[in-house]
């Protein structure tokens, strides 16, 4: 590997185009060293998710006075159209089909506007060596890094990544993942991870500290810069095969007060219940259908009959 001081550019890149002639873009920044791999990193796919723009933010006053082998390109805001709305999704009147852009990779030129901004971005990352895609969940979702199983080369990066926690996708589950971007890049032989940091909605310190150094130990695991990973103890691996508790009748879902993710479960036990809010009924008793580790969880929500009211995966051994 070669390393070289920084060069940092940005450019506008256009994406698409709003029935009033606005165009949609993104903001793409590289930093550029001496002769190495290219590295994608994005943030923002849901528009609430805030946490992997401020990770990037503080990976930028990293890299700008380091020196690297290859490119980091870095788009913070992946999806705009979500992220000006203040909305997960992108609003329906935009594109009531495909709402939400980690479904829709690689995209499609002549497919729904959702589904052309993908493609647009798929340019960039094709171009890549490596894919790191930035994610927060809620308060109630364990801090944990996703990987694709049939691809060894991700699941290092994910180890690299220093969460507590890795998350396999299912087995079986490709067509289940077709259009997440970490499915589709591995599908064109490209490593890729996901990590859901902490606490949507809202900028957590803790959160987009922990953003920028595993991005930071994700380039150093990939040479792009000089120093070795820094050691992280050996996380625990959870594979995401166990079925989820979902609502039989919607109403108002009531959690245990003393259920919290990170927590092992076994078949059988009561998670909490829903009630009718109106006539106060109990609905339904919630019980998890098979043992594992909790990852998220609805607390206190109102729920739909169908819904999901709480993840369990299950631990992987050795």
């Amino acid at each position: 590997m070669e390393y070289e001081p920084v060069t940092h550019t940005t450019a506008d890149r256009r994406l698409g185009r709003l029935p009033s002639g606005a165009e949609v873009g993104v903001t793409v920044h590289r930093y550029v060293g001496g002769d190495g791999p290219t590295v994608h990193v994005q943030a923002a796919q849901h528009g609430i998710e805030l946490n992997g723009a401020a990770a990037l933010r503080r990976l930028h006053g990293r890299l700008v006075s380091g020196t690297v082998a290859g490119t980091v390109v870095v788009v913070p805001v992946a999806n705009p159209l979500a992220f000006d709305h203040r909305s997960y999704l992108t609003p329906a009147a935009y594109d009531a089909l495909n709402p939400n852009l980690n479904r829709v990779w690689p995209g499609d030129d002549g497919g729904s506007l959702q589904e052309r901004l993908a493609a647009r971005l798929w340019e960039l990352v094709r171009e890549a060596d490596a894919v790191v895609d930035l994610h927060t969940g809620t308060a109630d979702t364990l801090e944990h890094v996703r990987f694709r199983p049939e691809a060894p080369e991700s699941r290092a990066l994910a180890e690299a990544f220093g969460s507590e926690y890795l998350l396999a996708d299912r087995a079986n589950a490709m067509e289940d993942g077709g259009g997440k971007l970490r499915a589709a890049a591995v599908r064109a032989d490209i490593p890729a991870v996901t990590a859901e940091l902490a606490n949507s909605r809202t900028v957590a310190h803790s959160a987009a500290d922990a953003g920028a150094d595993g991005v930071w130990n994700v380039l150093r695991e990939l040479d792009v810069l000089p120093d070795s990973p820094v050691s992280t103890p050996s996380p625990a691996v959870l594979e995401d095969d166990a079925a989820s508790p979902r609502a039989a009748s919607s109403g108002l879902f009531e959690l245990r007060p003393d259920v919290s993710v990170g927590d092992r479960v076994d078949a059988g036990d009561e998670l909490g219940a829903v009630f009718c809010p109106s006539s106060f009924e109990r609905l339904q008793t919630v019980t998890v259908g098979s043992s594992g580790v909790l990852y998220s969880l609805a607390r206190e929500a109102v729920v739909v009959a169908g819904e999901r009211l709480a993840g369990v995966a299950t631990p992987v051994e050795g």
